[in-house]
């Protein structure tokens, strides 16, 4: 037997423990030395799973996730998170309800608490899929720049329009505290029951400082305060709930002048029970 006869007998130790007999010349074509290079996004599974799972259900989100990690604590951000939930539009709500009736400012309430919810668990969603955190980058990666410039401007007019309503709030109720606690009956013309000059000075001593803080953690004091605040006047409404008679001496007078003007006119005259007594439904074209 010819010495290159005896080569094909000369097998390597790696090739003997391979799939491939050594007693076997069948095959034609050489044995791989190391795996051939996968062309596919998911090059970094086990291989004898790629052909068993669905490009639906596995592989990596188009983006990475941006943390951005925070330095306030947890009782700060509750305090912040309370505040924005409930906001100056707790305010009206007693305003929605004599203008509702009682069931249907209910309905109401829960439709609007439903929506509520479901746009958060959209925000969520969006929020994940996207990889980041942040409104405005959200809207990038969505729509490109005008969904960025979207979220910058809804975000700009939603604060602006909150702030109007605080200092709108102070301009006409800050003066009717000072004159209750300072027991004045009629305007004096002093500079401190003019709105104008309130809201100057609240802006300036209180709203400017707090906007320069460069940590917003900070902000969860003032939050805890407004939500003292808010406890408090809850408080004071129940408890003046049963002291101020129904219906009050300015609403007997005020009744009895409007029956006796539309009396000709109208089919029923209002009465005070009507004015005391609840209203499950009213449909109000104001």
């Amino acid at each position: 037997m010819s010495s290159a006869e005896m080569g094909k007998f000369n097998i390597s130790p790696d090739e003997d423990s391979s799939s491939y007999s050594s007693n076997s010349n069948d095959f034609s074509y050489p044995y791989p030395t190391k795996p051939a290079a996968m062309k596919s996004h998911y090059a970094d599974m086990d291989p004898e799973n790629q052909n068993f799972l669905l490009d639906s259900n596995v592989g990596k989100k188009k983006y990475e996730t941006q943390y951005h990690p925070g330095t306030t604590s947890f009782g700060m951000s509750v305090f912040n998170l309370s505040n924005a939930i409930v906001g100056s539009g707790i305010l009206g709500l007693s305003y929605a309800m004599a203008n509702t009736g009682i069931a249907l400012f209910v309905i109401l309430l829960l439709v609007v608490s439903i929506l509520s919810l479901y746009s958060v668990h959209l925000l969520l969603k969006t929020a994940n899929e996207g990889g980041s955190l942040l409104y405005e980058q959200l809207g990038m990666k969505a729509f490109g720049m005008p969904g960025k410039l979207a979220a910058s401007g809804s975000i700009t007019m939603q604060n602006i329009g909150a702030m109007s309503s605080y200092l709108f709030i102070v301009k006409y109720e800050l003066p009717l505290v000072i004159k209750t606690f300072m027991n004045i009956e009629e305007n004096t013309g002093h500079w401190y029951l003019n709105g104008d000059y309130l809201v100057l000075l609240v802006s300036v001593i209180l709203i400017l400082p707090l906007s320069l803080l460069k940590n917003l953690g900070y902000l969860g004091y003032t939050s805890g305060f407004s939500l003292l605040c808010m406890v408090f006047f809850l408080i004071v409404v129940i408890w003046k709930m049963f002291q101020i008679p129904c219906p009050m001496d300015s609403d007997i007078i005020n009744a009895t002048l409007i029956n006796a003007t539309l009396a000709p006119f109208a089919d029923e005259n209002i009465t005070i029970d009507d004015a005391c007594k609840p209203k499950y439904f009213i449909f109000n074209s104001q």
